[in-house]
């Protein structure tokens, strides 16, 4: 899991895109199939760990831990948060615009989550990594179908604790978010840049 590379820093004007994206929200989030279609991407890079490393990984099974937990021949253990980001935040700009980012570079984490790793990180003393699947962003991919994309839990807190509420956002609860009767899908994100994360230079 050595295989890293700083990326350079990026910035993209998307005012001046040709094939600008669809910022328009349907009001329509897919709870569930967006959670099937993550928990695909968990089980890749699970895959990934045990056939290309010498480390061992598994589905976490413990409530409230990251998706996916690592293990070295020795048995420490580290810990990895899978986020498929396939919907560029169109509106940043405009929203939170104290935020200082931009559509193309803006990924982001659900706030509650993040909190909890830190509380995790720092009761448990736990590593946590937050590992981003980037999807559908002509502008950063180019003729890649995809991009990966990691951080530290310990690495992203100063940014946290600098930015504050400037890179939070609670959007409206829209069709899709309530399942079997309660309210699952994410309504309170915290955004971080693709400049603040490394590129994780492997193929799932």
């Amino acid at each position: 899991m050595e295989n890293y590379l700083q990326i350079s820093p990026y910035v993209y004007d998307c005012k001046v895109c040709p094939t600008r994206c669809d910022g328009i929200s349907k009001m329509h989030y897919a709870f569930e199939n967006d959670a099937n279609f993550s928990e695909g991407y968990e089980q890749k890079l699970i895959n990934y760990i045990n056939l290309s490393t010498n480390y061992s990984a598994t589905k976490t099974t413990q409530k409230g831990y990251p998706d996916v937990e690592v293990k070295d021949k020795n048995g420490k253990v580290f810990y990895i948060e899978v986020k498929v980001q396939q919907r560029t935040f169109m509106s940043v700009e405009r929203i939170i615009p104290e935020s200082g980012l931009k559509p193309s570079e803006t990924v982001a984490l659900n706030l509650s989550d993040l909190i909890r790793y830190f509380e995790l990180e720092d009761k448990g003393k736990l590593v946590i990594f937050i590992f981003w699947v980037i999807l559908n962003r002509p502008c950063i991919l180019k003729q890649e179908k995809m991009q990966y994309y990691y951080r530290l839990v310990s690495e992203l807190k100063p940014i946290y604790e600098e930015q504050k509420d400037k890179r939070r956002f609670r959007r409206k609860s829209g069709e899709g978010d309530i399942v079997d009767g309660k309210h699952k899908g994410v309504t309170v994100n915290y955004h971080f840049s693709l400049n603040e994360l490394k590129l994780w230079n492997n193929e799932l």
